[in-house]
C-alpha cells in the first residue's frame, strides 16, 4: 500500500465527505494533490522566510522548523476544503428546501407521477435543483426510483434535504401515498425554520447589545477621553496613534459583521 492510500484509510469517513462535497476525486487522489499542494506552497514560503531571515543577519537554524509547521497547517486547511464546501453546499440548499419540497408536492397533487415531477424539480430554478438532476440523471442511467432517492438522500449535504428525500424513498418502498409523507416532513420543516427564526431574534437582541457597547459607546467615548487627556498633559500625538485605534475599530466591525453572518439562519422568506 502506498504512503497516500494509507493515509486515506486512516480517514475512513473521507469517501463520504468526497461525495457530499461533490468533490469527482478518489480518498487517494485528494489526499495527493493535498499532499503535493502543501509541499510546493511550503517550499514558497521557507524560501521567503529564509531570504529574510538571512537578509536580517539572524540565524537561519528556525528554518526547518518553519517548514514542518508550515507544511502540517497548509495541509490541514486543504483537507478541510470537503467540509467547508459540504457546510457552504448545506446551507445554500437550506435556503430554498421547502419552496423545492413544496414545488414537488404541488405537482404531485396536480396529478403528476412522482417522476415527472421530480423531472420538473429538476427543471425549476434553486440550488435543489441539481439535486434532482442528479436523481433523474441516476433513473436515465438504470438506476431504480427507490435506490436513486436513497442515494441522493445518503449524500445530500443538507440534512433537511435529506430528510424529504428519505421520506419519499419510504413511502414508495411502503406503497403509501407519497405526498401524505411529503406534506408532513415539510411541515415539520417550516416548523424547524420558525424555531430558527425565532431564536436568531433572541440572539441577535443580545448580539446587537454588545455591538452597541464595543462598538459604538466604548470607541466613542474612549477617544473623546483620549483627546481631553492629550491635551490637558500636552503628550504630543502623531497620527500613528489614531491609525492604530482605526485600525483595532476595524477589527472590530469586521469581528460582528462575520458574527451577524454566522447566526443568521438559512430560511429564505
Amino acid at each position: 500500500m502506498g504512503i497516500f492510500q494509507e493515509v486515506a484509510a486512516r480517514n475512513p469517513t473521507l469517501k463520504r465527505k468526497l461525495a457530499l462535497a461533490h468533490i469527482q476525486s478518489t480518498p487517494e487522489e485528494y489526499v495527493k494533490r493535498n499532499v503535493l499542494s502543501a509541499i510546493m506552497m511550503t517550499v514558497i514560503i521557507t524560501f521567503g522566510t529564509f531570504m529574510f531571515v538571512t537578509g536580517v543577519g539572524a540565524t537561519p537554524f528556525i528554518i526547518p522548523a518553519v517548514a514542518v509547521l508550515t507544511f502540517f497547517l497548509i495541509y490541514a486547511i486543504l483537507m478541510n476544503t470537503a467540509e467547508v464546501r459540504i457546510h457552504r453546499f448545506a446551507k445554500e440548499i437550506d435556503k430554498d428546501v421547502l419552496f423545492a419540497g413544496r414545488f414537488l408536492l404541488i405537482k404531485l397533487n396536480s396529478g403528476k407521477p412522482l417522476m415527472n415531477a421530480i423531472i420538473d424539480a429538476s427543471n425549476s430554478y434553486g440550488v435543489a435543483n441539481k439535486y434532482f438532476k442528479e436523481i433523474v440523471r441516476d433513473i436515465e442511467l438504470g438506476t431504480p426510483l427507490e435506490d436513486a432517492l436513497e442515494k441522493a438522500s445518503r449524500y445530500s449535504p443538507s440534512d433537511k434535504m435529506r430528510r424529504i428525500l428519505f421520506q419519499i424513498s419510504n413511502a414508495l418502498k411502503i406503497g403509501v401515498d407519497v405526498t401524505d409523507f411529503l406534506e408532513a416532513i415539510l411541515d415539520e420543516i417550516a416548523e424547524d425554520q420558525l424555531i430558527e427564526i425565532k431564536s436568531y431574534g433572541r440572539k441577535l437582541s443580545g448580539i446587537t447589545l454588545f455591538y452597541m457597547l464595543f462598538a459604538v459607546v466604548i470607541p466613542s467615548l474612549g477617544i473623546t477621553m483620549l483627546i481631553t487627556v492629550i491635551s490637558l498633559i500636552h503628550i504630543q500625538a502623531d497620527s500613528g496613534l489614531f491609525i492604530m485605534v482605526l485600525f483595532f475599530l476595524i477589527i472590530i466591525e469586521f469581528i460582528f459583521i462575520s458574527i451577524f453572518k454566522s447566526i443568521r439562519p438559512n430560511v429564505n422568506i
